[in-house]
């Protein structure tokens, strides 16, 4: 009879810690899947107000809005996306150069094209590469263009500039290259990144992500 009743406990004891690591494993699972979805809904959710940002910035400067661009000065109405920008520029080692581009043609298709383009594909969560490239350099130019380490004008006036290097062009590009880091992984949630990178030529060029 001894050997009967020490036999259940010899098996509970063999199986009660497995059993335990076990349920610590599928918690510990479970935790790291969640934390996962978060992430995954949360840089969802910031690319698309990034991308939002690029695509009303061309909305409004093509149409006239009355934010950023007054009513009736938009580029359909014949006003240049450029030329009170571009113009404007009071410091910087490109400063002559800045003004030299103001209103030009091919400096308004291609500040616009690029504002479309990367606003379409931060949205739709396709070519996240390409857009972070694309806006990395817009941003790099328009960081140029404003040239927050400088302390005064060329005018003498105080610039108002509150950091010497960081500005929100920097915080614009830094998200985008964060996002093209994640690839298609970044436009899954609320995009077509899924679907963009199941196409066969962007299988056989990853760079098209």
């Amino acid at each position: 009879m001894a050997v009967h009743h020490d036999q259940p406990r010899r098996h509970l004891g063999f199986h009660l810690p497995a059993l335990r690591r076990a349920g610590t494993a599928s918690e510990s699972g479970a935790v790291t899947t969640a934390a996962t979805a978060t992430s995954a809904y949360a840089l969802a959710g910031l690319r698309l107000v990034t991308g939002f940002v690029f695509l009303w910035a061309f909305l409004d400067k093509t149409f006239g809005f009355g934010y950023a661009t007054p009513s009736g000065k938009g580029w359909i109405d014949g006003g240049s996306p450029t030329k009170g920008f571009l113009t404007g520029v009071a410091a910087g080692p490109m400063e002559s150069t800045f003004h030299d581009w103001a209103g030009q043609g091919w400096a308004d298709w291609l500040f616009m094209l690029g504002l479309l383009g990367i606003g379409l594909a931060l949205i739709a969560g396709i070519g996240l590469r390409i857009a972070a490239v694309a806006g990395t350099l817009m941003m790099a130019f328009m960081w140029i263009a404003e040239w927050p380490p400088a302390r005064h004008l060329s005018d003498g006036s105080v610039s108002m500039s509150t950091n010497p290097f960081a500005d929100y062009h920097l915080v614009y590009a830094v998200v985008m290259i964060a996002l093209a880091a994640a690839a298609a992984g970044a436009g899954t949630v609320w995009g077509l990144g899924k679907v963009w990178a199941r196409l066969p030529f962007v299988s056989r060029n990853r760079w098209l992500l």
